[in-house]
């Protein structure tokens, strides 16, 4: 049965009692294994490279627990990256870093799904993608090509092309109620060369107003921050900032008098024998927050309940090589971890990793996208099931 088949059967008798079976129904896009990482399989059989994004149930209670439902392909080129959905979860955005001239979409809403590509000419290595407070305007940072591009969402045409003061564009982040958009340097497309800024945006104008450092060594400092992302409803505003060659975390805190922030380093992922610090995520309550590490796989427990930059390490546990997204469920009690990282070597197991998120402990393990010589680049939760977590 071919995979477009597979997807018609599914839309027809599987999505429509998701609800009764009990179900937690993930998104998962993948590619194929590194050639050295498939012969170690011993995959039998002639191995084209493949990659797709597919309908998973990673419902431990479920009968089909870690069985892949629905499967849409992709071009083998594309290197599909991330999924973001906009704040109403009824489309989701899917970058690439191959074709990074082509955002695709997904409408959640209607059935069969299917991806419309949007031209975004002079993107090279597509990365994250946020939005607007109001979910009217969608921002796509362009790693290769030093630039943010801004969208509509309701029509998805590209509205305007800003050039960032710093390069290597990746993590970005927006706060309408100071009017600031942050964009992170991070590294160049062959991983040579590595920022160690933020640039800043007014939100409302799209101009540059400069760069803020978030390392104290001497530059080039090489502390390559990946991500950032605002503490929901913090007041006063505050980032959180991940330095992925550093092994740091820091916080940018906003000062109204200034109408700047103030930087400052807050943890070093070296106590806990970690490295390569990637995503962030919030719980519903703002009071806690997660930081997933690379390497060599763990996901960071933080208590931000009291001073919301002051971050508390409450726990760290292992999960599986390369942890990298965690989906949420929206009661918040259950996570799920996406392990690999640009199927680098030592941080690319390929396992999807179920954690008990209210007691911090790993239930199950899901192999099914590496026993197939995958590895899963991104997991999101269907908008049934799934929580922001602040994104």
């Amino acid at each position: 049965m071919s995979r477009f088949v597979t997807l018609f059967f599914m839309v027809f008798f599987g999505l429509v009692a998701t609800s009764s079976r009990g179900e937690i129904l993930a998104l998962v896009n993948y590619e194929s294994k590194p050639a050295d990482s498939l012969k170690s399989l011993k995959l039998t059989g002639p191995q084209q490279r493949e990659e797709g994004i597919a309908v998973v149930d990673v419902d431990p209670d479920s009968d089909a627990f870690g069985q892949i439902l629905m499967d849409i392909p992709l071009p083998p080129d594309l290197v599909a990256h991330h999924i973001f959905y906009d704040k109403t979860m009824s489309k989701a955005y899917i970058t690439a870093l191959g074709r990074g001239n082509e955002l695709r979409v997904m409408n959640l809403k209607e059935f069969p799904y299917r991806l419309k590509v949007i031209n975004v000419d002079n993107c090279k290595v597509g990365e994250d993608v946020v939005f607007s407070d109001d979910n009217s305007r969608w921002y796509l940072t362009c790693m290769g090509s030093d630039r943010v591009y801004v969208g509509d969402v309701k029509s998805d045409e590209v509205m305007a092309e800003l050039r960032t003061p710093e390069p290597y564009p990746h993590g970005i982040a927006i706060n309408n109620d100071i009017d600031r958009i942050l964009v992170t340097s991070t590294v160049s497309p062959d991983m040579t060369k590595a920022g160690d800024h933020i640039s800043v945006f007014e939100a409302s104008t799209n101009q540059p107003l400069g760069a803020i450092k978030v390392s104290n060594k001497e530059s080039p400092a090489g502390e390559a921050p990946v991500e950032v992302l605002f503490v929901p409803k913090s007041k006063p505003a505050v980032a959180y900032v991940t330095n992925m060659q550093g092994g740091t975390l820091w916080t940018l805190t906003w000062n109204e008098d200034k109408q700047d922030f103030d930087a400052a380093e807050v943890f070093d992922f070296a106590s806990e024998e970690a490295a390569m610090p990637l995503e962030i995520y919030f719980s519903d309550d703002a009071k806690k927050m997660y930081v997933t590490t690379a390497k060599p796989g763990k996901v960071h427990v933080f208590d931000i309940a009291g001073k919301v930059n002051e971050p508390k390490l409450l726990k760290t546990y292992s999960t599986a090589e390369g942890a990298h997204h965690i989906a949420f469920t929206k009661d918040g009690k259950l996570g799920f971890v996406q392990n690999s990282l640009l199927n680098l070597p030592g941080m690319s197991d390929g396992e999807i990793t179920v954690v008990d998120m209210e007691n911090n402990i790993v239930t199950h393990r899901i192999d099914t996208f590496k026993e197939k010589g995958f590895n899963p680049n991104c997991i999101v939760l269907l908008p049934e099931w799934n929580h922001l977590a602040g994104h």
